[in-house]
């Protein structure tokens, strides 16, 4: 078989959800072209012109800061726009460990390991984990990160009930003859915009002998009086949760994943980890903005109360022009569609109306629950936000989506 004749193989049927031709024909916005940040909540998009970005998750509005860009400016002077190799080789730069530092102190942890991507961080460390007398214990609406590190593990699989502590309990139960569990769980729910119940998780799993991993992609920087997470929102000592694990790319303007644990658990996955090993470094670029931006969420602590402000206002907001919200207490706020083809509709609706936020459909989520993905930020003002709001209110009217 030549080249040309395996181009020409048919390739298998794609989900509808990620069947380009059925976006293109229900409007929804999956790939659109930002030309130019404008604002820290602005943004020109190829064919809308300016638009409120109400989808991005730069939660704290510090993708731009000065301080983060000249950061990122004399990183590229020092160390070049990348990396030499692996970590485990030539790939590391002093900038890589100031980060791990500052990630455990973040998080109140004794060391770090930074990864790639927040996917590579989940997948590396779930796998290299959970070996082969091991059980994981995931719940049903995890991350597809964490699914797909629980794919590659050579451990057994247990899934729960979605947020259900009695489900949970039984899967452990049902798991205790294992050397080794893992119990797995986001802190926010990308899709629902709900928070894990962590002070019963985290007891369930020190009665029952469990390790806790929590990934903390959409809690970072923005639960907590300080933007610590998911412990200092709750009030938990750092204890509660062995394996904690965030991103870079969001309420930090960066790139990469990381996790923070106890030193045995960090210089373990430093030896082991193969997404680690062999992977090229982070890039001095990426880690000098993660850097930076970490001081700043320490210094100017008004930016997470803003941003917690802020979402309340708008789910706050939907709920009174009679849109049907998901989620309490996060800057995800979903607005439930149904249809699939009426949340396209609707997203086209707003993009037309200088809104730029996204429809989510099946098998991201369940059929009949597709929904715009709303995301909070603190530096979308107050009249944004109404804007928004009034903005998917009149969409949803149009296509007979609200309540009242």
């Amino acid at each position: 078989m030549n080249s040309q004749q395996a181009l020409d193989m048919p390739l298998p049927a794609l989900p509808r959800a990620f069947n380009m031709e059925f976006f293109k024909q229900n409007g929804n916005l999956w790939f659109a072209e930002t030309t130019e940040v404008v604002s820290a909540s602005t943004a020109k998009v190829t064919g809308f012109g300016e638009m409120i970005v109400l989808g991005g998750y730069s939660y704290l509005g510090l993708n731009g800061h000065p301080r983060i860009n000249e950061a990122v400016m004399r990183a590229i002077e020092r160390f070049g726009t990348g990396t030499t190799g692996a970590r485990f080789l030539t790939g590391t730069i002093s900038l890589h460990n100031e980060l791990e530092r500052e990630i455990a102190a973040f998080k109140e942890a004794d060391d770090a390991i930074v990864f790639t991507s927040g996917y590579m961080a989940n997948v590396a460390t779930i796998s290299t984990l959970a070996g082969e007398n091991a059980v994981i214990i995931s719940d049903q609406l995890n991350h597809a990160s964490i699914i797909d590190g629980c794919r590659y593990a050579k451990a057994s699989r247990l899934r729960y009930a979605h947020n259900d502590l009695d489900d949970l309990e039984r899967q452990l139960r049902a798991a205790s003859g294992a050397a080794f569990r893992l119990v797995i769980v986001d802190s926010v729910f990308s899709m629902d915009g709900d928070i894990v119940d962590l002070p019963a998780v985290s007891e369930l799993c020190r009665r029952h002998g469990a390790y806790l991993m929590v990934d903390e992609a959409h809690s970072t920087g923005v639960l907590g009086a300080t933007g610590r997470g998911i412990e200092e929102h709750f009030g938990l000592p750092s204890s509660a949760v062995d394996v904690k694990m965030g991103t870079l790319s969001k309420a930090i303007p960066a790139n990469g994943g990381y996790i923070a644990g106890n030193r045995r658990l960090i210089d373990f996955l430093k030896s082991a980890a193969r997404g680690f090993t062999y992977s090229g470094a982070l890039p001095p670029t990426s880690t000098a903005a993660a850097i930076a931006a970490i001081q700043v969420i320490r210094d100017e602590p008004e930016r997470v109360q803003r941003l917690q402000h802020n979402f309340t206002h708008f789910a706050d907001m939907a709920r009174s022009l009679g849109l049907s919200v998901l989620g309490k207490g996060t800057p995800i706020v979903p607005i439930l569609c149904g249809d699939a083809e009426k949340a396209c509709r609707l997203a086209l609706y707003c993009a037309d109306h200088g809104v730029f936020v996204h429809a989510v459909t099946s098998p991201v989520v369940a059929e009949g629950a597709a929904r715009l993905r709303c995301s909070v930020t603190a530096a979308h003002t107050i009249e944004e936000l109404d804007r928004c709001a009034q903005t998917i209110a009149r969409g949803a009217r149009e296509l007979g989506l609200l309540q009242h």
